[in-house]
């Protein structure tokens, strides 16, 4: 029997896949050419972190997350980044007995290990580490090294001819690509970005001051410092992050915004650019979208199993509008392309109005809005009605044009999924009626209302156990001390006690109950009252059952901002 039998029978035994895919698998994956493994992966059968542990039983070998490796990056000297890229490894470092210990993403790669034997010339250990975790680990090295290194050219060359390359970029008249390529705008604008990406940071910062410029990635959440560079260089980065996204470069007393696309370590990246002018220049903000990444599922974005069940009633409605609610960059959209995903069929048509398309989707047509030619989100749905759509997602309802018709296009018929700014789910019903969406036509449209937040999730390498204080037991509501988890902070997690973010919900089902009072009442807190007689769990309920459960902080409890 090959590797390529023995692993998909091994996988077969450990429940990974099933038994009538197993011809399949091996059939297509020799026809690919390509080892069985690759396949299951590009198609979804099993994923890297699902099957870690399946393969560390195979090679009886211990696997572990890279990130919580404390890794001695003088060994990198010894080995070239794109050769331990390429081969799948990274020296983590040398114990008292003189073993070098790597960690390994294709443990049967032989000749990469004899080589590194040989270089090392001792012996050698190995952990077992997902391949992508080694890409990302060594893209955010080669990122952190390209951004000082430009850094360092901007602080040294000198700036006549650092600005006399610049100008010469910008009227096109270049002399050699070379020039473009080594000017060090070019060079730090380039890994600023390119940096951000291992970092899961979801926006990047670029704020001039008084002296100096400062460059931040908001990662889970929170704004961290990444660099700083001298004012006198900001003119010739402005340039840069102009020309590649498109924005003009001659205006610098308007706010404009911009789109660059990247290809960054075999993924496709939109980076939406937005300038704002300030006193010592202008600002900029790049916003980080992975359009082909989404693979989400309601339990990946955190919802309960009693929220599923009231979730399944509204996604199997014929009709009615679906509204997500909260704070700018808490989901929303996100949690709108799962429920897409999951209702997305070829016996439906699904059209979406999006600003901007965020993640494509196969089976559904997306539109975007587009001010300049006049495509509004309310000129877009007039459209989208006359193309018999089934289902329909609308990015924001923002105007009361956007709102009527949408309510209209539910009542008519049609499932519309789509987004407000409100603080609570009650808060959307007082929202439409702003709107001057007449009440009857609300409490007929609406399904339901789910308002959502992120928190933090506590690092699961550092977090500790203790129990609650006087204070934290008035907080929760609580008589006796019970064990929560409180942040530490670690090399996992950049010691910040945090390691990603879950998302936290408060749905509201449009019953009977409900839907009579909204004609009756124009009091949220009237109709706040009564969906949690029917059932409603508040955000913070659900952040409470988070910190109880040591998923988060109560420190994040405290600072949600809601009753």
């Amino acid at each position: 029997m090959n590797i390529n039998e023995d692993i998909l029978q091994f996988y077969l035994y450990k429940k990974l896949i099933r038994r009538k895919d197993v011809d399949t698998i091996l059939s297509e994956s020799k026809r690919l050419n390509i080892p069985v493994r690759n396949y299951m992966l590009a198609k979804e059968y099993t994923t890297e972190t699902t099957e870690l542990d399946a393969l560390s039983e195979y090679y009886c070998m211990p696997y572990i997350e890279l990130d919580m490796l404390e890794i001695d990056k003088a060994l990198f000297d010894k080995f070239s980044l794109d050769y331990m890229k390429k081969n799948k490894f990274v020296p983590v470092g040398i114990d008292k007995n003189g073993v070098l210990l790597i960690a390994v993403g294709k443990p049967l790669d032989l000749n990469a290990l004899s080589a590194v034997a040989s270089v090392y010339n001792g012996p050698v250990d190995t952990v077992l580490t997902s391949p992508t975790q080694i890409d990302r680990y060594i893209d955010s090295v080669s990122a952190v090294k390209s951004t000082s290194d430009a850094l360092h050219a901007l602080n040294t060359e000198s700036d006549d001819k650092m600005f006399a390359g610049m100008k010469t970029s910008q009227s096109g008249d270049i002399s050699s690509a070379d020039d473009v390529i080594n000017n060090p705008a070019v060079r730090l604008v380039d890994s600023i970005i390119k940096e951000a990406i291992p970092y899961r940071a979801s926006d990047i910062h670029i704020e001039p001051f008084e002296k100096k410029v400062r460059v931040r990635y908001r990662i889970d959440g929170d704004l961290q410092e990444r660099a700083s560079f001298p004012i006198e260089s900001y003119p010739s980065i402005c340039a840069r992050i102009k020309i590649m996204s498109g924005i003009n470069i001659a205006e610098r007393r308007v706010p404009q915004d911009g789109r660059i696309n990247m290809r960054i370590g075999g993924k496709e990246y939109d980076f939406r650019v937005s300038s704002l002018p300030s006193v010592h220049g202008e600002k900029f903000v790049i916003r980080i979208l992975d359009k082909t990444s989404f693979r989400f599922t309601r339990q990946d974005l955190g919802f309960t199993d009693e929220e599923n069940v009231v979730i399944d009633k509204m996604l199997t409605r014929p009709h009615g509008i679906i509204l997500l609610t909260g704070p700018s960059g808490c989901g929303k959209s996100t949690t709108l392309y799962s429920f897409l995903k999951e209702v997305n069929n070829p016996t439906v048509n699904i059209i979406t109005v999006e600003d901007p398309v965020e993640y494509m989707m196969s089976g559904v047509t997306q539109t975007q809005v587009n001010t300049k030619a006049n495509m509004t989100f309310a000129t877009a749905l007039r459209s989208i009605l006359r193309q018999d759509p089934d289902i329909i997602m609308i990015g924001e309802i923002r105007d009361e044009e956007t709102a009527e018709i949408a309510v209209r296009a539910a009542i008519t018929g049609h499932l519309v999924f789509s987004t407000l700014h409100t603080n609570d789910a009650p808060g959307a019903i007082t929202r439409l009626e702003d709107m001057h969406v007449p009440d009857y036509l609300v409490a007929d449209a609406l399904v339901g209302v789910i308002a959502q937040r992120l928190v933090k999730r506590l690092c699961p390498a550092c977090k500790k156990r203790g129990k609650t204080n006087a204070r934290e037991m008035e907080i929760l509501g609580i008589d006796e001390p019970v064990s929560i988890f409180r942040p530490q902070g670690c090399q996992y997690c950049n010691n910040t006690g945090y390691k990603g973010r879950i998302a936290i919900h408060e749905i509201m089902y449009m019953n009977d109950p409900i839907k009579n009072a909204i004609a009756q009442t124009k009091n949220s807190e009237a109709l706040r009252n009564l969906a949690a007689e029917n059932g409603m769990v508040s955000l913070w309920s659900s952040c409470r059952n988070l910190v109880v459960k040591g998923v988060t902080s109560i420190q994040e409890l405290m600072t949600l901002n809601v009753e």
